[in-house]
C-alpha cells in the first residue's frame, strides 16, 4: 500500500493530471493505443467436405461454409489478399467408422486439402486439427473400449494422423484431442518420420464448454454416448491449466493455446505470463454464432463488439487468435 501510495504522489493528481487529455482526438488515442489488432495475428478456420461445388453455410454459423476441394482457391485467394497468414482445416470424412480410418488416410479430405492450399499459394500457413471426433462414428475424441476413451492407444493413431498430415504438405500440426501424452506422441511420430521441422500447436488448456455447440453442427461432430468431460477441462479450473500447459511444452508443444477464448481470458493472462512460448487462443463457434445472432436481431453492432472481443483476446496475452471473424475482421482493420 505504501508503494502504491508513492507512485501515485509522484505521478500527480487532478487538475495537473487529466486523463482525457490523450483521449481527445482520434489521432491521439490511436497514438497511445496499448493493443493492436492485425490480420496478421489471426488463423482462419476452415471445413472442408468431399464432392464438387459445394459452398453450403452453416445453418449455426452464418458466414462460414462447408467447402469442396474445388472450392478452397477462391477461398485462399481471398485470405492471402486480406493478409490473414494462417488456416486451420477441419475435414468431414465420406464415411465414419470406431477407428476414423480416413483421419490417416493419403487421400483423406485433409489430406487433399492441404495438397491443394499449398497450389493455390505456398506461402499460406496451413495447421491441421488432430483429433478423432469428426471421423469416428461415436463421436468422441480416441478409441473407444466399454463407453471410455483408451487414451494410450489413442495417441499412437493421432502420430499417424500428424505423419499423413505432415506428407501432404501440412505447415504445422494441432492435436486438440485432450489426451494425456499426445504431444509427446506426436513429436515421436513426426521426428521418426522425417518431420522434425513440423511445429505443435497444442490445443494446452482445452475446457468442457457450452460454447463448442455450432462447430459440433459444423463439423458433425456430437459425441453419441456421454460427454468429453471425462478428458477435456473443468470450466472452474485456472490453476489446472497450468499443468496442462507445462506438460505439452515439456512434450515438446511450439506453440500453446487456450480454447475457448472469451470466457477464459484470466487463463490466457495466466498463460502468458508464466511461460516464454507464442501463446494462441479460439474465439470459438458459440462466441461468434452469438455475435452474429445478436447483430441480425439489431441488438449489437456487430463490427463493434467483434473488434472489441478480439481486441480483449490478445489484451489478455494470445499472440495468435483462431476466430471465424478472421475474413471480417481484416477488413474492418483495413
Amino acid at each position: 500500500m505504501l508503494i502504491e501510495q508513492s507512485i501515485a504522489e509522484r505521478l500527480g493528481a487532478f487538475p495537473t493530471v487529466r486523463m482525457r487529455r490523450l483521449r481527445r482526438t482520434p489521432a491521439l488515442r490511436r497514438m497511445v493505443e496499448e493493443t493492436r489488432l492485425s490480420p496478421a495475428d489471426f488463423i482462419y478456420p476452415l471445413f472442408v467436405v468431399h464432392g464438387h461445388n459445394v459452398r453450403r453455410e452453416v445453418l449455426s454459423m452464418p458466414g462460414v461454409y462447408h467447402l469442396s476441394i474445388d472450392q478452397l482457391a477462391p477461398e485462399i485467394e481471398e485470405i492471402s489478399a486480406l493478409g490473414i497468414p494462417a488456416v486451420i482445416l477441419f475435414g468431414l470424412p465420406a464415411s465414419k467408422d470406431p477407428i476414423g480410418y480416413e483421419n490417416f488416410d493419403t487421400y483423406g479430405i485433409v489430406q487433399q486439402a492441404v495438397r491443394e492450399i499449398k497450389r493455390v499459394n505456398p506461402e499460406v500457413v496451413v495447421i491441421t486439427d488432430v483429433c478423432m471426433c469428426e471421423y469416428t462414428d461415436h463421436g468422441h475424441c480416441g478409441i473407444i473400449h466399454d463407453h471410455e476413451v483408451a487414451n494410450d492407444e489413442t495417441i499412437e493413431i493421432f502420430g499417424r494422423v500428424a505423419v499423413s498430415h505432415a506428407e501432404a504438405g501440412a505447415d504445422m500440426v494441432a492435436p486438440s484431442g485432450m489426451m494425456d501424452g499426445q504431444v509427446a506422441a506426436i513429436r515421436r511420430a513426426l521426428d521418426g518420420a522425417g518431420f522434425s521441422h513440423i511445429p505443435i500447436m497444442a490445443y494446452a488448456a482445452k475446457y468442457a464448454s457450452n460454447f463448442y455447440g455450432p462447430f459440433r453442427d459444423a463439423a458433425q461432430s456430437p459425441p453419441q454416448f456421454g460427454d468429453r468431460r471425462g478428458y477435456q477441462m473443468n470450466p472452474a479450473n485456472a490453476r489446472e491449466a497450468l499443468r496442462e500447459v507445462i506438460l505439452d511444452i515439456q512434450e515438446g508443444a511450439d506453440i500453446v493455446m487456450v480454447k475457448p477464448a472469451l470466457a477464459y481470458l484470466d487463463v490466457i493472462r495466466q498463460v502468458r505470463e508464466t511461460f516464454p512460448v507464442p501463446v494462441a487462443a479460439y474465439n470459438v463457434s458459440g462466441e461468434y454464432s452469438m455475435v452474429k445472432a445478436a447483430a441480425r436481431k439489431g441488438w449489437l453492432d456487430e463490427r463493434a463488439v467483434a473488434l472489441e472481443i478480439l481486441t480483449a483476446i490478445k489484451r489478455a496475452g494470445a499472440d495468435l487468435i483462431l476466430t471465424y471473424f478472421a475474413k471480417d475482421a481484416a477488413r474492418w482493420l483495413k
